[in-house]
């Protein structure tokens, strides 16, 4: 029998460009020292700490919580590729459910280096070496940059299968544009037009455009997870939920099938959302806000099918009629996303949080969804890791 788990607090930093931020210890602590405080609890309250990020030394989970407390309680470090702080989210919720702890941290943060993201071990096999053999396979032009590479390739595979423009692409990137002009959190806030995406320089021609791609940031994100019997012991007003939570890594598929969209994780997608929605007994069509992994505007409409907001092939018509924003069927990122904010590898799961326990709590201000009950977030890493989280109001 698990323990329901309560989100007591949040914190975020605001994200930055890479050489405009603080060392990640400060980023990281000011996050955790934030979400104690919204929680109302001092870090002698916590039990477990679990530290998400991918660009930093073995132990860095450990450097960056020192600068808040020393108390000797275990701290892992978690590395999970883009995926990297909603997993240290899952080990943190999974502990307080399973009754090993009543309070729990997780803290993703990231110090980017600039530019596109790429190997530092050279003299070993590379995580992704089966994958980049697909992409030989299905796509070519192993001179691109991973990441663009791969979602390129999917993007244009989505197009040449269901006849998607890329108009449609472009319209989700002005919708995140639209969404960030509220977040004073998010890096870019300037709204941009359809027009303007479309016209940015090409990065995969005729697939993708600069401005549909997410920018390297840094930045740090924290939440407090407690059991019901804590929040009511120690007087938390504590009023979101998990309801349910799935963690999934590849099929053989995703070598079999010779599919970009596989490759870039479509398949784990839609297994972690099912497994959530049979948990809680709720549908795709059931969910107020959501925040989902837009690392490329490609990724966000793949998304949308993989979570079950569309079916397979309608994402065109999904954005078309606009039901990915306020008003439709489901607020899509009103954060602006990762194509507003960057995405700091470790931190990005963790601000999904942050956004989606504001929008559940009514507290989001002036992107606020208007009666969310439900919420999911969505956090994908190549290589591979999916986990899509439930949240839900606990009052």
């Amino acid at each position: 029998m698990q323990e329901p788990v309560l989100v007591a607090g949040v914190g975020m930093t605001p994200f930055k460009k890479p050489g405009d931020n603080l060392p990640y210890p400060e980023m990281a602590a000011q996050a955790i020292r934030e979400a104690l405080q919204d929680a109302g609890l001092a870090y002698s309250d916590v039990q477990d700490v679990y530290a998400g990020y991918v660009y930093g030394d073995s132990a860095s989970g450990q450097r960056a919580v020192y600068e808040v407390g020393m108390t000797g309680v275990p701290v892992i470090n978690v590395n999970n590729n883009c995926s990297s702080g909603s997993t240290a989210l899952y080990l943190a919720r999974k502990a307080v459910a399973n009754g090993s702890a009543d309070c729990a941290l997780a803290v993703g943060f990231e110090q980017m280096p600039a530019g596109a993201l790429r190997a530092y071990w050279e003299d070993r096999p590379d995580p992704l070496d089966r994958f980049n053999g697909v992409m030989d396979e299905v796509f070519g032009h192993p001179e691109l940059p991973m990441a663009i590479r791969y979602f390129g390739a999917a993007g244009r595979e989505h197009m040449d299968r269901y006849g998607t423009p890329l108009d449609t692409f472009a319209r989700i990137r002005a919708k995140a544009s639209r969404h960030a002009a509220r977040n004073p959190l998010a890096l870019f806030r300037k709204e941009v037009t359809v027009e303007e995406v479309l016209a940015s320089s090409p990065l995969v021609p005729g697939a993708m455009t600069r401005l549909m791609a997410c920018p390297p940031t840094c930045g740090a994100a924290a939440a407090v997870f407690v059991s019901k019997k804590f929040a009511q012991k120690m007087g938390l007003a504590a009023n979101v939920q998990v309801l349910a939570q799935s963690l999934v890594s590849d099929r053989p598929g995703v070598f079999a099938d010779k599919s970009a969209i596989s490759v870039v994780g479509f398949d784990m997608t839609r297994e972690a959302a099912r497994q959530v929605y049979e948990a809680a007994g709720v549908g795709p069509q059931d969910i107020d806000v959501c925040e989902l992994h837009d690392c490329f505007a490609q990724n966000e409409l793949l998304s949308y099918e993989g979570l079950g907001f569309c079916a397979v092939g309608e994402g065109q018509a999904f954005v078309e009629s606009d039901s990915n924003t306020y008003g439709g069927a489901v607020v899509v990122n009103p954060s602006g996303g990762l194509l507003s904010k960057g995405h700091p590898l470790g931190a990005t799961g963790l601000a999904q949080c942050y956004e989606l326990t504001h929008q559940l709590r009514g507290s989001a201000e002036a992107r606020q969804v208007e009666g969310a009950r439900l919420a999911l977030q969505h956090n994908a890493g190549l290589g591979g890791a999916t986990v899509v989280t439930l949240y839900g109001r606990a009052d």
